[in-house]
């Protein structure tokens, strides 16, 4: 099974989430997983069974969300994560805008971040429970950014959480949602995406040039075993094992 793992970005660490994405996928020693920090190895996607994202910020040109779309179309499925989804610019006021300038590409993966409130517990439902990722899981509570999405076409919500109220560090503030996708599965042609919204991490360097230094590291979800039972079964997922 040949996977492709692309992790990159800004104002995360990605070097750790790199690191323990490669140690999951050792679990698993069928596997062999290239590694890159954008999109452009497009012969390595073309070729790989499963494609993961761990991103923040960065888009593929359209010639490469065209091999997406054809990695998608021809069985190929793809596990992103967190930010993956995010296009991020900081205005002159302060603001934090979430332009849609990738639409073709926010349409494959079926969402597009816009906000999140501030970092702290919040509960997950499960919303499928006949589903293999979710299967025999309860709710849960989980500290980790709460991402808040557009959806950009129909998507199958696996778990969801709730959320009402404002965040002002965004221009997309004010959200009062029953269902906020936490994981969801979308079908594209023979392949799928699976989004799993979990998983901020930033260490003490992350947010330059925005600030030198971050006093406060996070890992969030990466401290929840039911955040890597999660990743685990995307695996299985990917290689076809949770059909």
């Amino acid at each position: 099974m040949k996977t492709h793992l692309v992790a990159a970005g800004k104002y995360h660490d990605i070097d750790f989430a790199r690191l323990e994405l490669l140690k999951l996928l050792a679990e698993h020693p069928e596997i062999r997983t290239s590694v890159s920090s954008d999109y452009s190895d497009v012969d390595r996607i073309e070729a790989a069974d499963l494609l993961i994202t761990y991103t923040c910020d960065l888009m593929p040109t359209p010639a490469q969300t065209l091999v997406l779309a054809r990695f998608l179309d021809r069985g190929g499925r793809w596990l992103a994560l967190h930010g993956t989804n995010s296009i991020l610019r900081m205005a002159e006021d302060g603001k934090v805008d979430t332009p849609d300038v990738a639409p073709e590409f926010m349409a494959l993966l079926g969402s597009r971040f816009t906000a999140h409130p501030a970092i702290e517990p919040f509960k997950v439902f499960v919303t499928r429970p006949d589903h293999a990722m979710t299967r025999g899981l309860r709710d849960f509570r989980i500290e980790d950014e709460l991402y808040l999405t557009r959806r950009t076409t129909d998507i199958d919500v696996l778990l969801h959480t709730k959320f009402t109220g404002h965040c002002d560090e965004f221009r997309d503030s004010d959200w009062d949602e029953p269902e906020v996708p936490v994981l969801y599965e979308r079908a594209v042609g023979q392949g799928a995406v699976l989004y799993l919204t979990l998983g901020h991490c930033r260490g003490h360097y992350d947010l330059q040039p925005l600030t030198a230094f971050w006093p406060h590291p996070q890992r969030c979800g990466w401290n929840y075993p039911i955040f890597y039972e999660l990743l685990r079964r995307a695996i299985g997922w990917g290689g076809g094992q949770l059909d």
